[in-house]
């Protein structure tokens, strides 16, 4: 097939950053499939762009893997191709949990999100973009600052976040024989629902509690949108946005 459309495939599209960059792709004259557990909350993303007729969405479970085939399949089935997948589902550590009162269950659940789920859908972007015409694509996978800087009490968000940029590495090298560029956006305090705690005082490092800065999340969206519009000679594999005051960098 020639290709004639710009497509993107974005997870988690139903809230926060997902929402925020579904709606930033089509703004910006992108064709994008809007996946996440529920169908009304990614229609309703959809009726809020003036390019509605340009979005499709899909309900998919990340964590299943045939659901990601069908997913992946919709896609195709309504515009021909995958241009872009923004591999963005994902989920925070149980707040408040130490540690050493972490169940299983409750470590299985993030995993199986934040790192099987992201796998899922780079494998199944893998298949659909070597085979397409012109063949390649582009993947930005969704880290976190915590991705190398931890919070106290987020073991299993932070080890999964670890986990993706060993993905995002790895499928940067195995996607240069067909054309694909993998990346990776990691995301500090962006104003959104998960972010709420940021705004009314969250647990340091030092053991203190203090409310941190924020930013818009539009921010976000602008920041995928320059990544997927490189041509693909060229790759962003990791571009770090954040509030520039909260306390990151250094002591803080």
């Amino acid at each position: 097939m020639t290709k004639t459309i710009k497509v993107a495939l974005v997870t988690g599209a139903g809230t926060g950053i997902g929402k925020s960059v579904a709606l930033a792709l089509l703004a910006d004259g992108w064709h994008v499939v809007l996946a996440g557990r529920r169908l009304q909350p990614l229609l309703d993303v959809a009726a809020l762009s003036a390019a509605s007729e340009r979005a499709l969405a899909v309900a998919s479970d990340v964590t299943q893997e045939a659901s990601v085939v069908a997913l992946f399949d919709a896609a195709l089935q309504k515009f021909g191709r995958v241009d872009v997948l923004f591999n963005n589902a994902g989920t925070s550590s149980p707040p408040g949990v130490l540690l050493e009162d972490l169940t299983l269950a409750q470590w299985q659940g993030v995993v199986d999100v934040n790192l099987t789920g992201m796998f899922l859908c780079l494998r199944q972007a893998f298949r659909v973009m070597k085979l397409q015409l012109p063949m390649g694509g582009r993947i930005i996978n969704n880290g976190s600052i915590s991705a190398t800087t931890p919070r106290p009490n987020s073991i299993v968000y932070t080890a999964t976040k670890h986990a993706v940029t060993g993905l995002t590495k790895t499928a940067s090298l195995d996607g240069r024989k067909y054309n694909i560029a993998v990346g990776q956006i990691d995301i500090g305090n962006a104003a959104t629902d998960m972010t709420q705690r940021m705004r009314t005082g969250i647990l340091q490092a030092n053991g203190s509690t203090m409310v941190e800065p924020v930013m818009d999340v539009g921010i976000v969206g602008q920041s995928v949108v320059y990544m997927a519009n490189l041509p693909l000679e060229a790759n962003v594999m990791f571009h770090t946005v954040m509030a520039t005051q909260m306390p990151f960098a250094g002591r803080g």
